[in-house]
């Protein structure tokens, strides 16, 4: 089997679990659809389905080519590692899931970042990125960051705890915001250096 087919394959058994696992999580959770769109771990497993759907599926059109470029894939490769690192070290502790809520919270904290990071280490071509991607892909977080401290003070609800205003005060969440930032832009530029390291010559 080629890499090609390995690609394809690996990318859409991936994609059909991040649908999966997104869908069943809206459909059992007891909170409110904006509520649960709000949180960066949906967005970021719903790129993940959307992206691979498009790029392999229907990869000559627009948003097909676009989901398929290197950078674009990189950069969801990012923001799911930063799903993976923060609830894994700072979140994991603050609630206790039971049964299929249990399932979805590694599916989509774990297991599915995990494969994702995979899948873009060995099967996603490799070419030079330059470093001024890392900036760019700070846009994405940064609109989430400002939308939810805007949504939180209309709403009284932050999806997590360093972005509620109403108990840790602006001050403290606007430096979280920043650590925040200085993570997206050390872990970006980690991978660009490990991209450039295997690209093909």
């Amino acid at each position: 089997m080629n890499n090609t087919k390995i690609q394809t394959i690996s990318a859409s058994l991936l994609a059909l679990m991040a649908w999966f696992c997104v869908i069943l999580q809206f459909y059992i959770s007891s909170d409110t659809f904006t509520n649960v769109i709000s949180y960066f771990t949906i967005l970021c497993n719903s790129l993940i389905a959307i992206s691979l759907s498009l790029s392999t599926f229907f990869p000559k059109t627009k948003l097909g080519k676009f989901f398929s470029g290197l950078s674009v894939k990189t950069a969801i490769a990012l923001y799911i590692f930063i799903v993976f690192i923060v609830y894994n070290t700072v979140l994991r502790g603050i609630w206790k899931p039971t049964g299929w809520q249990l399932f979805l919270d590694n599916m989509l904290h774990v297991t599915i970042p995990i494969l994702f990071i995979l899948y873009w280490l060995f099967l996603v071509d490799k070419a030079k990125l330059n470093w001024k991607n890392g900036f760019y892909w700070l846009i994405f977080p940064l609109i989430y960051l400002i939308y939810s401290l805007i949504r939180g003070s209309a709403v009284g609800w932050y999806p997590y705890p360093f972005l509620n205003v109403d108990k840790l005060g602006f001050g403290q969440v606007i430096i979280n915001i920043f650590i925040m930032l200085i993570v997206f832009l050390v872990s970006g530029s980690a991978l660009i250096a490990i991209n450039n390291k295997f690209e093909k010559k």
